[in-house]
């Protein structure tokens, strides 16, 4: 194989490796998957989370188009990607709600997390994220900008995590986080050029808030995460992700109604 060659075959390798890693969508990939292959492939996260929200996007508009309204219309594209991505990240912001909410020290709180029971903390948590996700997306007055919304808020909501994993050590030496490992620098910076572009297309100053409330979030979550249990699992990144997809959705309403 040319080296053209092998380069394309390797970021094809990587994407189905993302959308493996985000999704429950039947991509084929013969070889087993493993956590240095995760680490490399991490730049590709925002790209799979494009394709999630454009497969919200999607539902969105079949419900435009069958005219339901906005909020019927936003339920369904917040049902699409959860099937899409079998709740991973949700479960990732239960989990991390319990164990920091109900954990008495680190080890008790990590236990919690492990636990794939949810709890009040977990139920309360994901409560309010799927009410701020779906009340924000209804908010949005224009269809095709409630479309635009959803991809951006997924890809960009992803951009993040390759850095986070980089700079905020694993609290575990076992689990998601630790056998993913640090992924490699170039990654890091593909993963967040591609965060800066999909937010974009949501105009400059759009762009330009969402930026600024997303390092805010990473900075508090890390900050959080290394207090409560001195570094990060991938119970954390859902729970990063899913804050960042709010964070996102609300500053497309705030600025709209500005």
């Amino acid at each position: 194989m040319t080296m053209p060659g092998a380069r394309l075959f390797g970021l094809a390798s990587d994407f189905r490796i993302g959308v493996l890693f985000c999704t429950r969508l039947p991509l084929p990939h013969s070889d087993p998957v493993t956590g240095a292959d995760v680490a490399r492939a991490s730049w590709a996260l925002p790209v799979a989370g494009a394709l999630v929200g454009a497969l919200g996007a999607l539902a969105y508009w079949i419900g435009h188009r069958a005219g339901l309204p906005a909020s019927v219309a936003s339920a369904l594209a917040l049902a699409a990607t959860m099937a899409a991505t079998g709740c991973l990240h949700e479960d990732g912001l239960a989990d991390t709600a319990d164990g920091f909410g109900g954990g008495k020290d680190r080890t008790h709180k990590l236990e919690i997390m492990h636990d794939s029971r949810i709890g009040t903390y977990g139920a309360c948590a994901l409560a309010i994220a799927i009410i701020l996700r779906w009340s924000a997306l209804a908010s949005i007055a224009d269809a095709s900008a409630a479309m635009v919304a959803l991809i951006a808020a997924h890809a960009a909501a992803r951009a993040p995590l390759p850095a986070f994993m980089r700079f905020v050590p694993s609290a575990r030496s076992d689990g998601l986080a630790a056998s993913a490992g640090v992924p490699p620098w170039a990654s890091v910076v593909a993963a967040g050029c591609l965060g800066v572009i999909a937010l974009l297309g949501l105009g400059p100053l759009d762009a330009i808030t969402a930026l600024v409330l997303l390092a805010l979030a990473a900075v508090l979550v890390a900050w959080l995460s290394m207090r409560q249990i001195g570094g990060q699992t991938g119970d954390v990144l859902g729970a990063l992700e899913q804050a960042n997809e709010i964070l996102i959705l609300l500053t497309v309403v705030a600025m709209t109604k500005g």
